[in-house]
């Protein structure tokens, strides 16, 4: 029998409500300690690990220290000082063109709103999302690797494109949820419900979960 609109919800609550009592310290794994330090660190986490940022940007934050240090950097200085995070020339000129445009455009302050934030260089969405969830307290989705898995095999999806996934779980959880949801899924995703050894008996959602191996 399929899922009514109502039972989604109230599964989805109740999904919540479990990942809350097994991980009550859920946060965002990233250290920064300006909006614009965690802009930089999520430019560098595509495709990195947030333990590898997190080894990165303390020395790299002590070299550049404001938006206009790094607007005005030499990217070759910046791309080696990241090079571990992969991807490295390509995230230096990102990180670059949007702390230019921060400058130059924004009076030196990361914008507030999801339209000017993803129209600095190599921000989408995702980067947009955590900065207006983290930093600017807005109800944010940010769906990562583990929000994509974790979401189909909990059957609240059914599609791996990230815009259709944040639409779609908008209509499913409280908005008052949606910042620490992705911090919560990302534990689980990394302690339980691991991509290629998936921990369903020890699983606080598994009767909740329709892709759970019982």
């Amino acid at each position: 029998m399929a899922e009514s609109g109502a039972a989604r919800i109230e599964r989805a609550r109740a999904v919540v409500a479990q990942l809350k009592k097994a991980y009550p310290e859920a946060a965002c794994s990233l250290q920064y300690g300006t909006t614009h330090q965690l802009l930089v660190a999520t430019i560098l986490s595509a495709q990195c690990t947030d333990e590898r940022v997190n080894k990165t940007t303390p020395g790299l934050f002590q070299r550049f220290k404001t938006p206009a240090d790094f607007a005005y950097a030499e990217v070759d200085e910046l791309s080696q000082m990241v090079r571990s995070c992969g991807y490295h020339n390509q995230k230096a000129r990102s990180i670059q063109g949007a702390s230019l445009r921060i400058v130059e455009d924004f009076g030196g302050e990361v914008p507030d709103n999801l339209a000017e934030l993803v129209s600095l260089p190599g921000v989408g969405r995702k980067t947009a999302n955590c900065v207006l969830g983290e930093c600017y307290g807005e109800p944010a989705l940010v769906i990562d690797t583990h929000m994509v898995r974790i979401m189909n095999l909990l059957g609240f999806v059914q599609t791996r494109n990230p815009e259709k996934i944040e639409r779609e779980l908008s209509e499913i959880f409280d908005r008052d949820d949606w910042v620490k949801l992705t911090h919560l899924i990302i534990d689980h995703g990394r302690a339980v419900c691991i991509a290629r050894r998936p921990r369903c008996g020890d699983c606080v959602l598994a009767e909740l979960c329709p892709s759970a191996v019982r």
